[in-house]
C-alpha cells in the first residue's frame, strides 16, 4: 500500500474513534491519551497524524461538511425536477446521519469548542451547505418578492434544517425504516407546508391564535413564584 494512502486511511480511522469519544464524552472529556488507547497507537504515533485535539476537533467537522457538500452536489446534479432535487438533498443527509451518528452530534453539541478562526472556517462550510439547502427550497416555494420572500426562505429553510439535524437524536432503523423512510417524510413534510394550497385557512388559523394572547410559559411561571412568595 502507497506510504501516502496508509497516512489517509490512518487519519481515517483516527477520525472515527475520535468522533465516537467526543460525542460520548464530549470534547473536554475527550484526551488524545484516552484517543491513543483506543485506536491501539502509541501517544507519539498519534501525534504524528495529529498535533493537538483542537487539530483533530477541527479536521473532523471539516471532513464531514466538505463529505455533506460534495455529495449534496452530486445527488442534486443527478435529480429532474425542483421536488426531485429537495428530497436528492434530504436523502443524502439522513443517510449520512445514518452512517456517521457520531459525527453529528459532534456538528450539532461541540461546534462551538473550536477557537474563533477555526470555527470561522468551519462556519463557511456551513453556510456553503446551507446555501445549497436554500437554493432547493427557494425553487420548490411559491414565487415572489420582496424582503418578506426572502426572510421568510430562511425560516423555511433553518426549518428543513431543523428536522434533519436532528435526525441523529432519535432515528432507530429497527423502529423507523431505511434513510429513505426517513428522508420521505421529512421531504413530505417540508414540501406539504411550501406547496400548502390553504393558505387562507392557515392565515385564519394564525389569526385566531394571535387573538388568544397566550402568554409565556416562562413568564406564567415567574409570576406564580412571585405569588408564592407573598
Amino acid at each position: 500500500m502507497p506510504r501516502a494512502h496508509r497516512g489517509e486511511e490512518g487519519r481515517s480511522d483516527i477520525l472515527e474513534a475520535a468522533a465516537t469519544l467526543l460525542a460520548s464524552h464530549g470534547y473536554h472529556g475527550m484526551s488524545m491519551r484516552d484517543l491513543a488507547r483506543a485506536t491501539g497507537m502509541s501517544l507519539a504515533n498519534l501525534y504524528n497524524y495529529f498535533e493537538s485535539k483542537e487539530e483533530l476537533a477541527f479536521a473532523l467537522q471539516t471532513r464531514a461538511f466538505e463529505t455533506l457538500i460534495a455529495a449534496a452536489d452530486e445527488a442534486v446534479a443527478g435529480a429532474d425536477g425542483a421536488p426531485s432535487r429537495l428530497y436528492a438533498f434530504i436523502l443524502g443527509h439522513v443517510r449520512y446521519v445514518a452512517t456517521h451518528r457520531d459525527v453529528m452530534r459532534v456538528l450539532v453539541e461541540e461546534a462551538g469548542e473550536l477557537p474563533p478562526a477555526k470555527r470561522r472556517a468551519i462556519r463557511a462550510l456551513k453556510e456553503r451547505y446551507f446555501a445549497l439547502g436554500r437554493r432547493l427550497v427557494a425553487a420548490v416555494a411559491p414565487r415572489g418578492r420582496g424582503r418578506n420572500r426572502e426572510l421568510e426562505l430562511d425560516r423555511v429553510t433553518f426549518s428543513v434544517f431543523g428536522m434533519l439535524n436532528w435526525v441523529y437524536a432519535w432515528y432507530d432503523p429497527a423502529r423507523h425504516g431505511a434513510p429513505h423512510d426517513v428522508a420521505r417524510s421529512i421531504h413530505r413534510v417540508a414540501l406539504g407546508g411550501l406547496r400548502g394550497r390553504a393558505p387562507a385557512v392557515l392565515a385564519a388559523t394564525e389569526r385566531a391564535v394571535e387573538r388568544m394572547q397566550l402568554r409565556s410559559p416562562v413568564r406564567r411561571r415567574a409570576a406564580a413564584r412571585g405569588s408564592r412568595a407573598r
